[in-house]
């Protein structure tokens, strides 16, 4: 723990505090200054420009009922669902690098994971948008080339979904009902480098010893997961967690770029963040989109707080 700093050596190392100053006066310029700003203007009726009318609650009244924000937290909900599911492989793929007997193989498989990290994120998503394409996307040759497509057009005839059929390519991105289950699909294997070292980094906390008791009562593989591993690594999920939620609940360059700025066919992948940008950039309501800003702030920090206090983890 750092000791406090007294008067007298404050006074007299009070120049060095002047390093400190540009890195403030970025955070302050770059971070709280528009947060402060997009609060002030959501009690405005505000185009952008130098002209604004004070309208108090009203924006937030309207987006009480806004059918289409309304929606929007239900699919984002839905997502944060998809994305719980989607830790598990991240998980597992930590605990099986934390296993390799090799340190060297174990660096190898770290800097795989890494590697990916350094395509730029639009990239990412524009070749997913292309594994997408009806025509010439890869997810349509694999079901074609497997034969599951066949399967697909079995299943929507005994369940009559009305989605899926033989000789027309299956538009992912096109369809109403298949928006969701394509944002699902999107990232697969759902493995999360970022995660992984999270995780990774909490495995590595795990004594040996711990191991080696376990292997004198005779635990196994799948024992040492649920008993050892999961329960030690329990605070790195709890950030991940974290993380996703206010990932998922404020993100809409998913939905943007792979969809439309109203949200693909029917609004199917219109979440909050999205439905912001497209009243702010699309509908010059720059105004109502702080309020909705404003919403989805008190959303995430209502969820982190519930998570930190009542998502307990025994020591």
């Amino acid at each position: 723990m750092a000791a406090p700093l007294s008067r007298q050596k404050l006074l007299r190392e009070w120049k060095l505090y002047f390093f400190v100053l540009p890195s403030l006066a970025m955070v302050v310029i770059f971070s709280y200054f528009p947060a402060t700003s997009a609060v002030y203007h959501s009690f405005f009726e505000w185009a952008g420009g130098d002209t604004k009318q004070l309208i108090g609650f009203d924006n937030f009244r309207r987006a009480v009922h806004d059918h289409v924000l309304v929606s929007s937290f239900l699919t984002v909900s839905v997502l944060i669902v998809f994305n719980l599911f989607k830790m598990v492989p991240s998980i597992l793929l930590a605990v099986l690098i934390h296993r390799l007997r090799s340190d060297r193989w174990q660096y190898i498989y770290r800097v795989l994971l890494v590697v990916p990290m350094i395509v730029p994120g639009l990239v990412t998503l524009f070749i997913w948008k292309f594994f997408f394409d009806p025509n010439l996307g890869v997810l349509n040759g694999l079901l074609d080339f497997t034969g599951l497509k066949g399967v697909l057009v079995w299943l929507d005839h005994v369940f009559g979904w009305g989605v899926f059929y033989a000789d027309v390519p299956i538009g992912w991105l096109s369809q109403p009902e298949l928006i969701l289950p394509s944002l699902f699909l999107w990232g697969f294997p759902w493995i999360g480098a970022v995660g992984v070292l999270i995780f990774l980094a909490g495995l590595q906390s795990i004594g040996q010893e711990v191991y080696e008791a376990a292997e004198i009562d005779g635990v196994g593989a799948l024992g040492k997961f649920l008993y050892i591993e999961l329960p030690l690594i329990l605070t790195q999920v709890r950030l991940s967690l974290v993380l996703l939620i206010v990932a998922t609940l404020g993100g809409y360059g998913l939905q943007l770029q792979l969809l439309n700025e109203y949200g693909g066919p029917g609004g199917r992948g219109m979440v909050p963040g999205l439905w912001m940008y497209n009243r702010a950039f699309y509908a010059g309501e720059f105004g109502y989109a702080c309020a909705i800003g404003m919403i989805l702030f008190a959303f995430i920090l209502v969820l982190t707080f519930i998570n930190n206090r009542y998502v307990r983890i025994e020591k």
